[in-house]
Order: C-alpha cells, then structure tokens, then sequence
C-alpha cells in the first residue's frame, strides 16, 4: 500500500492521541500495582492500550513501506516524521 507523507503524519498523530489516552487513564486510576483498579478500569485502559499499540505499529508498518517505495533511509523518514509532528522522544 503506498502511503504519502501526510498520511504517516496522520497516522503517527493518531498513534500520539492514543497514547496520551493510555498515559490518561494511568494516571487518573493509580498505577495498577498500588490501586486496585474494577473490572471496568481495567477493560477500559486495556482497550485503551491495545488501540495504541495498533495504532503504533500501523505507523511504523507505513513507515518502513514509505521508506522503502522513496529509496530513502528508514532513519531518515522517522527524523522527519519526529519534526513533522513534533514528537521529540
């Protein structure tokens, strides 16, 4: 699938939200291992957290395909997808 530069910002911003949903929800219920976290809690930031990680791997799967269609170095499509998105980490 060939995927175009605003579509992996897209994405990666995407990926981000969630992510931040993640951190979130940890917060606002205590780390899992002081708190005991209900059943809900517990559905809610697992389905959560599985929306990052597939979010996140959809992201690097377009990356490295970005990549490989532009002949250009896989370090370098992720440096500029970092300043694209401001996502500094």
């Amino acid at each position: 699938m060939a995927h175009t530069f605003d579509e992996l910002v897209a994405k990666q911003r995407a990926a981000d939200e969630a992510h931040s949903r993640v951190r979130q929800l940890r917060d606002a219920y205590g780390p899992p291992t002081r708190t005991k976290w209900s059943e809900r809690q517990t559905t809610t930031w697992e389905t959560a957290w599985r929306a990052w990680r597939d979010l996140a791997r959809d992201v690097r799967l377009a990356v490295t395909e970005y990549a490989r269609a532009e002949g250009r170095p896989l370090h370098e499509v992720e440096a500029e997808l970092r300043r694209a998105t401001g996502n500094h980490d």
